[in-house]
Formats: structure tokens, sequence, C-alpha cells
């Protein structure tokens, strides 16, 4: 055989190839990978614009008829929240009349009996808070009222038994009326935050929680309503009164009864469905259906399936997703900020709140020595003035000038203004009142205004402003129940320090501790920032990819990715996981 003619193919060997096969299959590998990775960067592109759209929609909104139902639903919550809450005050000298020698119940159980629902309500604002973020929004909301509901009910038939007296059973109820009180914070101020216009925002949030100062003049009206009707029975068997405090704190049911229905059919946040359901297609189904708009291709229909895209980059909510964002001070100077502002309003607001007799003694309304009927009058109408004084009027100025001054303006001012009038109460107690007892009621009715018309309820608004979503009701609880640990340590504190040296003999060093924390109060207002005219992402601290890649740049490197290089390749199809990044709905 010649040099030069290829030698035979041995049997069985694997046939010569040609090397430009291989090289025009590695080009189309190439071109077929690049074309797929631009795909998947235009189709992820796609549902960011996708998905601020949708919130572009609800922030831009024009003021409607849904805005008013959500705050008018989330309004009744906290009337009747304030309702439960300060209607004890009414409650505790009746039942010092009718089940204790001497007609005054002892001061162990009547701190007891108003502790135990701050108590309940600093748990109910952490669980709820946290519960609201992982389950949803809309799974929680409602479940809170009908907590009320039931405990409410237990207070009002509550009675003295073998193993329980009736204030232990009182005890016990309130704890569980605080439970859903405490719930009703987060999720009142996030849903109506994450439906909210931008520009109506605060407004709207204001206005939710307003709506505590009316509960809490009902307290009183519906005391007086209930005292003429039984003045005679009263007058003649002061133990009628058992009939009075029954039916004063079971009326709470009503507005929450009024209230669950609504609660149960809202729809979920679409702000929840986009960054935490991560459904964009049902997120735009609810927005169209919200603000009442025709919609075109919101849903891609295949006969009766409605396959859902979601976007695959977005951060899921984790602990160590929880340590990472609070883990640097510009997020964590916000969560303090908002917590202990709030905790210092609490130690005044509730300090005074729920113990006000020696505000009644100065205005004349106080005890009528072996007159229930009287003193229980006296006692009703004095808090209807307290409240119409400077509490109503407090709340619905700073609804009607929050978008205007913005919060944090107005949290200094009433901050400052609280400070400076305890301050004056505080050091000049008795030659004020024994000057002048006109002027001790304006410079205690302008404490009351400036706490309203100031962080009473900017502190409610800005923690439901400045949080990711997927933390928003988490860190909403957690400076809700700051406060309410402030409002426990007044009432524990007022209770056992008020009549050191005497019968309310402590006041004025009392007056000046509530100054102090005012002060606090004020200082810490600096660590957070002005949420006026800003959208609740721009709020959150977090840059676009901090949002989609979870604080981890992801340029040229796989390690920056949420998971393999597959999270990356585009919508997936999942017809199982409603968590996943698609969801198959039958």
């Amino acid at each position: 055989m010649s040099a030069y003619e290829p030698a035979a193919p041995t049997p069985g060997a694997a046939p010569p190839t040609d090397p430009t096969l291989h090289q025009h299959q590695d080009t189309t590998d190439s071109h077929l990978h690049h074309h797929r990775n631009s795909s998947d960067y235009h189709d992820l592109h796609a549902l960011r614009e996708r998905r601020k759209e949708a919130l572009a929609k609800i922030d831009n909104a024009k003021f409607g008829w849904f805005h008013i139902r959500a705050c008018m639903v989330a309004g009744v919550g906290f009337f009747t929240d304030a309702y439960d809450l300060f209607a004890i005050n009414l409650v505790t000298p009746m039942l010092g009349i009718i089940y204790f020698e001497g007609g005054v119940l002892p001061s162990d159980l009547d701190l007891g009996i108003k502790v135990a629902a701050s108590i309940g309500t600093f748990i109910g604002q952490i669980l709820f808070g946290h519960l609201a973020d992982r389950l949803g929004r809309k799974r929680m909301y409602g479940f809170e009222l009908m907590i009320i509901i039931v405990a409410t009910l237990g207070q009002s038939l509550s009675g003295a038994g073998r193993v329980i007296s009736l204030p232990a059973a009182l005890i016990v109820w309130r704890v569980f009326v605080g439970v859903g009180i405490g719930g009703d914070y987060p999720l009142s101020a996030i849903i109506t935050s994450e439906f909210a216009t931008t520009k109506r925002r605060g407004a709207m949030m204001a206005a939710v929680f307003a709506m505590q100062g009316f509960g809490y003049l009902t307290t009183g009206l519906i005391a007086v309503i209930l005292l003429a009707a039984f003045k005679s029975s009263i007058i003649a068997d002061p133990t009628t009164l058992d009939y009075v405090w029954r039916i004063l704190i079971g009326f709470g049911c009503i507005p929450a009864l009024v209230a669950v229905y609504f609660r149960l059919t809202i729809p979920e946040t679409p702000r929840y469905v986009l960054d935490i359901e991560n459904d964009v297609h049902r997120a735009e189904k609810d927005v169209a259906k919200v603000l009442r708009e025709r919609r075109d291709g919101a849903l891609i229909e295949d006969g009766t399936t409605k396959v859902i895209v979601s976007n695959p980059e977005i951060v899921k909510a984790s602990f160590s997703d929880f340590r990472r964002y609070f883990s640097k001070w510009r997020n964590f100077k916000v969560l303090f900020g908002t917590s202990m502002a709030w905790f210092s309003l609490d130690v005044a607001f509730y300090g005074i709140g729920l113990n006000n007799s020696f505000i009644l003694s100065s205005i004349k309304f106080s005890n009528v020595q072996g007159n229930a009927w009287a003193t229980n009058w006296n006692a009703a109408i004095g808090q209807i003035i307290i409240v119409l004084l400077g509490s109503v009027p407090g709340y619905w100025v700073t609804v009607f000038t929050i978008e205007r001054l913005g919060r944090i303006k107005i949290q200094l001012l009433g901050f400052f203004m609280s400070c400076v009038l305890f301050c004056i109460l505080g050091f000049a107690y008795d030659k004020i009142r024994n000057a002048s007892i006109v002027l001790f009621i304006i410079l205690f009715t302008l404490t009351q205004f400036f706490q309203n018309f100031g962080p009473n309820s900017t502190t409610f608004v800005i923690p439901g402003e400045v949080f990711p979503t997927r933390y928003r009701s988490t860190g909403h609880g957690i400076a809700a129940g700051s406060g309410k640990l402030g409002a426990i340590v007044a009432q524990v504190g007022f209770s056992q320090l008020k009549d050191r040296g005497g019968k309310n003999a402590f006041l004025p060093q009392l007056l000046q501790i509530f100054a102090l924390f005012m002060l606090i109060g004020l200082l810490v207002t600096f660590l957070i920032p002005e949420t006026k005219g800003k959208t609740l992402e721009e709020l959150s601290n977090e840059a676009e990819h901090d949002f989609y890649s979870g604080g981890q740049h992801h340029h040229g490197s796989q390690d920056g990715r949420r998971g393999s290089d597959a999270s990356l390749n585009g919508p997936h199809l999942d017809h199982n996981n409603n968590d996943s990044h698609v969801d198959t709905e039958k």
C-alpha cells in the first residue's frame, strides 16, 4: 500500500470526525446560550417593569370609595380598641362599690385589671406583626377582632366562683382582649399604608388612628346613658351598678361585629402579593379590581388554567435576611428610633390616661362620699370633658396637617411642647392648683392636645411606612410593642409611686419624669426619616438590586445570586407550589 493511501479503518472503531463540525456546534451552542440569556434578561426586566407599573397605579391613584372604605373598616377597629381599653377607667370604681367593703377596689387589683390589657396588647402586637408578614395581611385581618369579641363577652359575663374571683377572671379576659387589640395595630396600619396613595397615606393612617378619640369619648357617653337609665335603681341599691358595668363593657362587641365581616372580605394588599407571594398577575388583577379599571391581558389564560408568572430574583424574608437588613445602621436606627419614640410617649400617655382621677378631682368631678350614683356620674362626665378638650381635637388637627407639615415636624413639636408643659405642671404643681384651677385645666388640656397633635399619632403612622414589605408589619409590631412596654412601666410605676408621702403626694415628681421621657422621645426622633411624599419603596432603604438580590451584587459572580444559575433563567412554571415562581390556578 502506498504511503500516500489512507489506512483502512479498524473494524469496530468510531468513524473519523470532522473538526469543522465541532467548531460549528460550539458556535451554535454559544449563540443559543447568548440568545437565551438575552431573552431571560428581557423577561426579568419586563417583570420588574410590570411591578413598578402596578405600584405606581396604587401610589398615584385618585382618592376614591375604596380608600374611604379601607379607612372606615380599619378605623372601626381602633374605635373598638380605645373603647375597650379606656372603659375600664369607669368600671373599676363600680367594682369597688359593688364587691368590696368601703366601696373602693384594692390598689393591687385595680392595677392588675388595668395593666392586663397592656400586657396582652404587647403580646398581640409582636405576634400578629410577625404573622402578618409570614402568612399575609388578609389571612390575619378580622381574626384579631374575633378575639376581642369573644374576650369582651367573657368580661361582661364574668362572675366569682370557688376557684377564681371576679377580679381574677377579669384580668384573664383582659389579657385576651389585649392580644386582639395588639393585633389590630400592625394589621390596620400596614393594610391602610399599602393601599393608600402616596399623597394621602399619612392622612389616611392618621384618620384610622384618630378613631381612638371617638372610642374614648363613647365610653363616657354610654356610661352617662346607662347611669341616667338606672339612676333611681342605683340610688335605692348601689349594687345595681352590676348591670351598668356589664352592659358598658359588653357594648364594645357591637362595633367589632360590624367591622369583622368587612375585614374578612378585604383583598390582600397588592404589595404583599407582589413582594411576598411574588405573584405579578394576581397583583395586577387586584390593583385593577381595587381601582375599578379595565384590564387588558393581565392574566395568561389557557382554557380554564391561569398561569401566573413571577420574578425568581425577589428576595424572600428569612431570619438571616432580617439580620442582614437590620444589621445596617441606616435601617436599625429607624427601628430603634420609632420604637424608643413610642416607648417614651406611652410612659406619659398611659400613665395619665388610665389614672386620671387626680385630674377629675381638680375639675371638681371627684368622688361624692356616700353617693354611688353621683360618684360614677362625675367620673363619666369628667372623662367626656377631658377627651373633648384635648384628645379629639389633637387627633384631627394631625389628620388635616400631616401631609402639609410632615410627620417629623409634628412629632418634634408634640414632644417639645409636651416636655415644656409637663415641666411647668411638675415643678409648679401646687402653686398652679392653688392659684387657678382654670390655668391648671388649660395646661393639662394643652398636654393632651400636643400629645395627640404630635407623637401619639405619628408614632403609629411612621412605622407603617419606613420598612420593606417583607418586614413592614414585623417592624410596626416591634415599635408598637415597645410603646406598650412603656405603658406597662407607666401603669406599674404610677400605681406604686403616686401616693408616696401621702395621697397623690408624688404626682409632681411623676409629671417631671414624664417630661424627661418627652425629651428622650424628642431626641430619638432625629433618627427617623421624613416620609412625606415618598413611596414605600423609596423609604425601604433598599436599592433595586438589594430588593431583587437580597443586598448582594451579582455582576459577574454566581455567589451573589439567589440560588443557582437556574434561578435567573427566566420565569419558572410550577403547578404545585403557590409560593414558588409560578403558580397554576385551576
